[in-house]
């Protein structure tokens, strides 16, 4: 299975290894570095890289590469999996995921590997169970820890661990009994040069923060659950019910875990909810060109869009540019080209604008093609697939908990072309 791990930096340094079975060397990752190099951009790094004699799976998390190493084939989805709960581990433990906070904590960050991975083999990946197996750091703890010589790993083994419900412990409490559900949408559109949909689709999580004490039972159920395409459990899903039925019924884990994640693939059924009027043009022979650009809400159900973030890579001939914002502040780089505008939140009233002129290196030729647009976005309150929740249940507990839902709609790569 897993034989090593190594973490990589956006410099392209290791600044961390841990092996399971034999000790791999460093010079593995190069083949790494190399697809690096050749990766136009970050994210573009094949996830499965072969080499003569091993496999390197790697996924690319808050500027960190996790880079596992493979001896045998093994399924790569079931790889990058473990790398996603070992990254949702450590944000859960130390708030972030970032390379200063796992140096921080680099004793805990080896005491969780050595218990997520057994021999290389998956063994205790939920995060009930680990906080039981390792404490998750505190100040007091660290101070505690220092000058007794103890560690953060628990005396006794979780009592989750033997039961039928592992991502569960037994004899929860709480004075307020709580369950909230975020269902986050992540839109993918491809945009052309008249407005028309080239592609589109939808890439959704329903995330769930449970409180609940002793052993709750929970149904969650949709007024329309045939949108839901491609779907992934959490493994306390019961999936007869959900087949036969569409009704998520579970035994939910303390605390926060991701319920499922899905798919909206159906061109039909993507709504684009903000437009894009353009006119960007350069002439031949002349040292400027224009730049014309206006953005509006569209199917948004009366919601704002919020948080606007709009970027463009200029052609290389364009030295400067003299653009006037209606709203929001813009900057462009001559170094790099990048034009980039922060909107903010549109007002349907009064649409933003970003209008002006481009200076172009004197005697360049016209630019093969006009640049591309990228634009970053937020819509609160908002399932942009349309899916609603119809009602959330609770059996095996007399209390009545609060429960709240929460929609959001973001851009993911959501491109329009000039």
């Amino acid at each position: 299975m897993i034989h090593s791990l190594f973490l990589v930096n956006a410099t392209g340094d290791i600044f961390l290894e841990k092996h399971w079975k034999s000790v791999v060397s460093r010079s593995v990752c190069d083949y790494f570095f190399e697809a690096q190099e050749r990766a136009t951009e970050p994210e573009n790094i094949p996830p499965v890289i072969p080499t003569p004699h091993h496999y390197l799976i790697s996924v690319l998390r808050h500027r960190i590469y996790f880079v596992a190493v493979i001896q045998s084939e093994v399924p790569p989805l079931f790889v990058i999996e473990f790398l996603h709960r070992v990254v949702d581990t450590f944000q859960d433990y130390f708030g972030v995921c970032t390379e200063a906070a796992i140096k921080d904590n680099v004793v805990v960050v080896y005491e969780l590997l050595e218990e997520m991975l057994d021999n290389g083999f998956p063994l205790a990946t939920e995060s009930n169970i680990l906080k039981e197996l390792i404490k998750p750091p505190t100040i007091l703890r660290t101070v505690v820890n220092t000058i007794t010589g103890s560690t953060n790993v628990g005396e006794q083994l979780p009592t989750g661990q033997l039961s039928v419900v592992p991502w569960r412990r037994t004899g929860v409490k709480y004075t307020n009994n709580e369950a909230y559900f975020d269902v986050v949408e992540e839109i993918d559109a491809i945009i052309d040069k008249s407005g028309s949909t080239i592609t589109a689709e939808i890439q959704g999580v329903i995330d769930a923060c449970v409180k609940l004490t002793g052993m709750p039972d929970l149904t969650l159920s949709f007024m329309n659950p045939r949108l839901l395409d491609d779907v992934s459990f959490h493994p306390c899903v019961r999936f007869k019910r959900w087949e036969a039925e569409r009704i998520l019924s579970f035994i939910p884990p303390d605390g926060n875990f991701r319920l499922l994640s899905y798919h909206v693939s159906s061109q039909n059924l993507v709504a684009i909810p903000v437009y894009v009027k353009h006119n960007i043009t350069f002439r031949e022979g002349s040292s400027q060109g224009r730049f014309d650009l206006t953005l509006g809400p569209k199917q948004t159900m009366g919601k704002a869009v919020e948080s606007v973030l709009v970027s463009s890579q200029l052609p290389r001939g364009v030295l400067n540019t003299s653009l006037n914002p209606s709203q929001g502040t813009y900057t462009f780089d001559p170094v790099t080209k990048l034009l980039s505008w922060d909107v903010g939140k549109i007002n349907p009233q009064k649409l933003p604008s970003l209008k002006g002129t481009m200076s172009l290196q004197a005697g360049a030729s016209k630019p093969d093609e006009n640049p591309t647009i990228n634009i970053q976005f937020k819509i609160q309150q908002l399932a942009i697939s349309g899916l609603k929740v119809n009602r959330l249940d609770m059996y095996g507990e007399k209390y009545k908990p609060f429960k709240g839902i929460k929609y959001m709609t973001k851009a993911g790569k959501f491109q329009v072309r000039t």
